[in-house]
């Protein structure tokens, strides 16, 4: 019944330094429409941006900055996504290390963003290292 996931909520304290962070870090691009929720596309793929003073209905029940959870995936090298990490100034959490992923195996690095959200960008196995 269900193919995918076509969008993720994020909220945070600093609408700005959420969306600079994620164009500048992953390459997102942002869009804003007036009475619409910021978001970050990529892919075929967005994250809808709320500010904790300024959610949209419907919400969660208790929508949270830094509360997220989610993982990437890169057609990268997961050792060119670490360089790229570090030469962006993000701190490395753990990895590159072993995953198990909805497809199978693969090399995960975990970071987190301004609210602290944990972000894991993998890289299937199938793919090389």
């Amino acid at each position: 019944m269900i193919d995918r996931f076509d969008h993720i909520v994020l909220t945070v304290r600093s609408l700005e330094a959420m969306l600079s962070f994620y164009e500048r870090v992953l390459g997102f691009k942002r869009e804003l429409r007036p009475g619409a929720p910021a978001s970050l596309k990529f892919g075929r793929q967005k994250i809808n941006v709320h500010e904790s003073d300024r959610t949209f209905e419907p919400k969660a029940a208790s929508p949270t900055p830094g509360s997220g959870d989610f993982c990437l995936i890169t057609q990268r090298p997961i050792d060119e996504a670490v360089a790229h990490l570090e030469a962006c100034g993000v701190a490395i959490e753990l990895g590159p290390v072993a995953r198990n992923g909805a497809l199978g195996p693969m090399i995960s690095v975990y970071f987190r963003d301004p609210d602290e959200n944990l972000i894991e960008v993998s890289r299937y196995d199938d793919q090389g290292a």
